[in-house]
């Protein structure tokens, strides 16, 4: 497979047994992510939007077809597998954060790293890098509640990209955030697929939000309705960090 595909799913079905019925969240489909693209997925409640985030987070395993991350097989793997496979190779962003609310930005960060196994002084060092780089060199001691929504949609940020993963996945990132925090969300995503090359599959139901991307898949009833291509996606304002007055470094 080229090296320069980082996800590419064949023929994907996914169905679920409710009793008696068969519920087709996804029928049969099959698409390409290049490594450094930016790509939204985009579909009205029960497009199967959900149901392929989860599978290509390693989630979920498809009823049948093929699911290819960064060049591994991961369709059958085992959950163990595919746990260590998350760990490694995925990042994810929530619309709800899903930060430790007693715990510094800090530690939220470290958390992937401690399961990663490495030591005190190397999770310190990286977590206070990718803080850094999403522009939060100064709130690094600072719990949740002492944030504002878009401070901590950062700390997640740095929480995804802290292991290095193949792959960003965000799940309407910007869903809870004003527009100006939202700008800032995908200003940061932005700057991070620029500076990393970090890969970014993101589902939104915004379609202002989708044009940050290069291209936009719309789902629907589990399949692929069509796909845009925007040659010229939204360049996002430079981030602006409160009295700091800070760029994320491009």
């Amino acid at each position: 497979m080229d090296e320069k595909v980082v996800i590419h799913v064949d023929d994907l079905h996914k169905v679920y047994k409710m009793g008696l019925n068969e519920v087709h969240a996804l029928r049969g489909i099959t698409l390409t992510v290049r490594k450094g693209e930016i790509v939204a997925i985009m579909g009205p409640s029960g497009s199967g939007k959900s149901t392929l985030m989860n599978i290509l987070g390693c989630l979920d395993q498809p009823t049948s077809g093929k699911y290819h991350l960064d060049g591994q097989d991961v369709s059958q793997m085992s959950d163990d597998e595919l746990a260590l496979v998350r760990n490694r190779g995925v990042g994810f962003v929530f619309q709800n954060f899903n930060l430790l609310p007693r715990t510094s930005a800090l530690d939220n960060v470290q958390l992937p790293l401690i399961y990663a196994g490495l030591s005190i002084k190397e999770r310190r060092r990286r977590s206070e890098e990718m803080l850094a780089s999403v522009g939060l060199r100064e709130r690094m001691n600072h719990t949740p509640n002492e944030l504002s929504g878009g401070q901590q949609q950062r700390v997640a940020i740095a929480r995804a990209i802290v292991n290095q993963p193949a792959i960003i996945l965000a799940d309407e990132p910007t869903g809870n955030l004003d527009s100006k925090s939202g700008e800032e969300v995908m200003s940061i995503l932005q700057s991070l697929n620029h500076r990393y090359g970090i890969t970014v599959v993101l589902v939104t139901h915004d379609p202002r939000i989708a044009h940050y991307a290069q291209r936009a898949i719309h789902l629907f009833d589990g399949r692929i309705l069509k796909e845009e291509v925007y040659a010229q996606p939204t360049q996002a304002p430079p981030l602006v960090i409160g009295e700091w007055d800070k760029e994320v470094p491009a």
